[in-house]
């Protein structure tokens, strides 16, 4: 079994318990290795530093407990930001109707980066209606999930909508 699936499988009840979800998990270097553990609560009020505290302290527990991680390694909570993934079908689902940045490992359309607003995603495909503005109109893009390297929300900091 995969050591994040692993890993994910322990951690994730006692967390939902504790009313937090895992937005994603990542373990990451060779010589100092570091798990990242991005977190969202199940309220959806914004994560703050003490929820990262209280999710450490209750992951650090189950990983000496449990110990899936050979060698020494560095533990980071951490919300997932304005910016965040989208990693699982559940939250492509729940931002419907945003804005997204959609990088796929192959081009589609000579094209490796999309930009719009998420239309619909099913476990095999997602739909993102792109503006092209200099043609004033908007064009629909079916990704395989498949061929999705990441997703991030797309945060608009442009104040002429």
């Amino acid at each position: 079994m995969d050591i994040i699936k692993k890993i994910e499988d322990l951690i994730e009840k006692p967390l939902d318990d504790k009313g937090y979800s895992i937005v994603r998990l990542l373990l990451s270097g060779n010589t100092r290795r570091t798990l990242q553990i991005m977190i969202d609560r199940l309220d959806n009020v914004p994560v703050n530093v003490d929820d990262c505290a209280t999710v450490s302290r209750t992951v650090s527990v189950l990983l000496d407990q449990y110990n899936p991680i050979e060698g020494a390694y560095v533990l980071e909570v951490s919300s997932p930001g304005l910016d965040r993934p989208l990693v699982k079908l559940k939250d492509y689902i729940r931002f419907l109707g945003e804005d997204v940045v959609v990088k796929t490992h192959t081009a589609i359309d000579n094209r490796k980066t999309f930009i719009g607003q998420l239309e619909s995603a099913t476990e095999t495909e997602v739909t993102l209606i792109l503006k092209n503005e200099a043609k004033h109109e908007n064009l629909q893009v079916t990704i395989p999930f498949s061929d999705i390297k990441s997703t991030r929300l797309h945060i608009n900091f442009d104040s002429h909508n």
